[in-house]
C-alpha cells in the first residue's frame, strides 16, 4: 500500500502545525512548509512518526516555491494532498490601511496560495490528489475593521469555487475549510499589527475607540477559539473522505455567524455587529 503524501504551507504554528503533526502521526508523508529552518527541525522532532519532512517555503518567494515543487517531484513523484494554509491577518479601519499592507495581505493569503497551487498541480494530477484551502468564516461574513483579511479570504472562496470546477476533469478535488475562532498565534500577531495602528487627530472622533475595541475582540476571539487540532481533524477528514465536500465549516461561532448572516437583513446584521464591537 502506497503511503499518501501531503504538502502543507504555513506549518510553523497553529492549524498548519497541527495538521502536519496529525497527518504524519496517521501514516502520511508530510512536506511541512516553514519559513524558518530551526522551526522545521523542531517540528520534525515532535512528530511521532518519521514521515514529517521540513521544507523551506515562503509562499511569496517564487524560487522557494519552484524548489519545493522540484523536491516533491523528486522524492515523491505525486502529491495526494496540498493544504494551502499559510496566512497573515491585517486589520484596522480600511481608511487607514496603507496600500503596502493591503498588498502584503494579498501577497501571502491569495497570490502565494495561487502560486503554490499552480506549481504543485502536475504532482497533484499524477496522484489524482486533493487541494484544501484553509479559508475562514470571514471569507463569507466580513466584519468591520477586518476588511483586508476578510477580503483575502473572500478571494480564496472564489478561487476554491472556480478550481473545483476547472479541475474536475483531472480528478483533482478541491475543498474550502472555514474555521471560526481558532486559538492560534495569528491573534497575537494580529494584535501586534493593531498596536501599530495610529489614529490621526482629525479622525479621533471616528476611530479613536477602534484600537481598544479591536484588542478586546481579538482577546475574546483567541480565548473562545477552538483548538487548532479540531481544524486539523476536519482537514484530514476532508482528505480521507470517499466524497469530499465543497465546504467544511468549523466551530460553533462560525455556524452561528453564517446563520445570522443568512437570516438577518444586512442593516440589522450591521447593528448586531456594531454592538458586538462595542461601537
Amino acid at each position: 500500500m502506497n503511503v499518501p503524501v501531503a504538502l502543507i504551507t504555513g506549518a510553523s504554528s497553529g492549524i498548519g502545525r497541527a495538521t502536519a503533526l496529525g497527518l504524519a502521526g496517521n501514516g502520511w508523508t508530510v512536506f511541512a512548509g516553514v519559513r524558518d529552518v530551526a522551526t522545521g527541525e523542531r517540528l520534525a522532532q515532535e512528530a511521532t512518526a518519521g514521515g514529517l519532512l521540513p521544507l523551506s517555503l515562503d509562499v511569496t518567494d517564487a524560487s522557494q516555491i519552484a524548489a519545493a515543487a522540484g523536491r516533491v517531484a523528486e522524492q515523491a513523484g505525486g502529491l495526494d494532498a496540498l493544504v494551502n494554509n499559510a496566512g497573515i491577518g491585517i486589520g484596522g479601519p480600511l481608511e487607514l490601511i496603507s496600500p503596502e499592507d493591503l498588498r502584503r495581505q494579498f501577497e501571502v493569503n491569495v497570490f502565494g496560495q495561487v502560486a503554490v497551487t499552480q506549481a504543485m498541480l502536475p504532482a497533484l494530477r499524477r496522484a489524482v490528489g486533493r487541494i484544501v484551502f484553509v479559508s475562514s468564516i470571514g471569507g463569507r461574513v466580513a466584519m468591520a475593521f477586518t476588511a483586508p483579511y476578510a477580503a483575502s479570504k473572500h478571494a480564496i472562496e472564489a478561487l476554491g469555487d472556480a478550481l473545483r470546477v476547472e479541475l474536475r476533469s483531472s480528478g483533482v478535488r478541491v475543498a474550502l475549510v472555514e474555521p471560526g475562532s481558532v486559538a492560534t498565534p495569528i491573534w497575537d500577531k494580529s494584535r501586534a499589527e493593531a498596536d501599530r495602528l495610529s489614529i490621526p487627530p482629525e479622525l479621533q472622533e471616528q476611530y479613536g475607540n477602534v484600537p481598544a475595541a479591536m484588542d478586546k475582540v481579538m482577546q475574546d476571539t483567541g480565548r473562545r477559539g477552538v483548538a487548532p487540532e479540531m481544524v486539523a481533524e476536519t482537514i484530514e477528514r476532508a482528505l480521507s473522505a470517499s466524497h469530499m465536500r465543497a465546504r467544511y465549516v468549523v466551530g460553533r461561532d462560525a455556524r452561528a455567524m453564517l446563520m445570522a448572516k443568512r437570516l438577518l437583513p444586512d442593516l440589522l446584521f450591521d447593528r448586531v455587529a456594531r454592538r458586538a464591537l462595542g461601537l
